[in-house]
C-alpha cells in the first residue's frame, strides 16, 4: 500500500480547475492509498467552520466519501486555514494533526510540517503567525459576523500579497540551520513539508547521517503529490 501527501492546494471557488483536479484525485488516486495527509493550506482562506458555501459543501463531500471508505485523512493547519476546527472534522471524517507531527512509516521515522515555522528569516510573518495563533485572537475573530471575517481575511490576503512581492527570495524560503535544528531535535532523517511552493528533494546531513527534506509543491500550474511505500518515495507532478 501507498501513503499519499499533498499540500498547498489553496482551494478557492475562483480556481475551479484546481477544485476539479482535487475531486478527480479523490476519486481516482486517493482510494488506492492507505492514508492521505494534507499538510496545510488546503483552502486559500478559512474564516471558521460556520462558513457555508456550495463550493465548501462539495469539498466536504469529497473528503467524506474517502473517509467513509475507511481511508484516514489527516489534516494539518497551514498559514491560510489554521481555523479549521472540530466541526469541519466531524463533517468530513478528517483528523487534525499537530505541526510538527512525528510518525513511523514503513519502518522509517518521518517528520511532517507545514513549513512556515522553518522560514525564520521572515520575522514579520512569524510575528503575525504568533498573533493569529493566539487563542484569544481566534476567539475574538470567530465572534465577529461572517461578513466582518470575510473583510478582515481579504485585507490580510491583500497585505500579504503586497508584502510577498517586496521580499527577497531567500527570506521566504526555509532557513537551513532551522531545518537541521528541528530534524536533530526530532532525531529524523526525513522531513516532509509544503508552504514554500518550491517542490524539490534536498539532500543534507543530520546527526552525522545522510538526510532528506522533501518539499511538496502547490497546486497552481500543476498538481503535486508525494507517494511513499515500503520501497521508498516519489515526488511527482500531474496536470490539472
Amino acid at each position: 500500500m501507498t501513503t499519499l501527501f499533498i499540500a498547498d492546494l489553496h482551494l478557492d471557488p475562483a480556481r475551479p480547475d484546481v477544485a476539479q483536479a482535487f475531486f478527480r484525485f479523490m476519486e481516482n488516486q486517493a482510494p488506492q492509498a492507505e492514508a492521505l495527509y494534507i499538510l496545510g493550506d488546503f483552502f486559500e482562506a478559512w474564516i471558521g467552520d460556520d462558513l457555508q458555501h456550495p463550493f465548501v459543501d462539495d469539498v466536504k463531500q469529497s473528503l467524506r466519501a474517502l473517509t467513509d471508505k475507511g481511508i484516514p485523512v489527516y489534516l494539518m493547519h497551514g498559514n491560510r486555514d489554521f481555523l479549521i476546527g472540530d466541526q469541519f472534522c466531524n463533517e468530513t471524517g478528517c483528523q487534525l494533526i499537530e505541526d510538527p507531527t512525528l510518525l513511523e512509516l514503513y519502518g522509517r521515522k518521518v517528520l511532517l510540517m507545514h513549513g512556515d515555522t522553518l522560514c525564520t528569516n521572515d520575522v514579520d510573518y512569524l510575528a503575525f503567525r504568533g498573533m493569529v495563533r493566539n487563542p484569544d485572537w481566534q476567539k475574538d475573530f470567530l465572534s465577529k459576523s461572517l461578513q466582518e471575517r470575510l473583510a478582515i481575511a481579504e485585507s490580510i490576503r491583500a497585505a500579504s500579497k503586497e508584502k510577498t512581492s517586496e521580499l527577497q527570495y531567500e527570506i521566504m524560503d526555509v532557513t537551513q540551520s532551522e531545518v537541521e535544528k528541528v530534524m536533530t531535535e526530532q532525531n529524523v532523517q526525513l522531513l516532509i513539508h509544503g508552504h514554500t511552493h518550491r517542490p524539490a528533494v534536498h539532500k543534507l546531513e543530520v546527526n552525522g547521517k545522510a538526510a532528506e527534506r522533501v518539499v511538496l509543491g502547490d497546486w497552481h500550474a500543476v498538481g503535486w503529490k508525494l507517494s511513499i511505500d515500503e520501497s521508498g518515495y516519489k515526488l511527482a507532478d500531474f496536470a490539472l
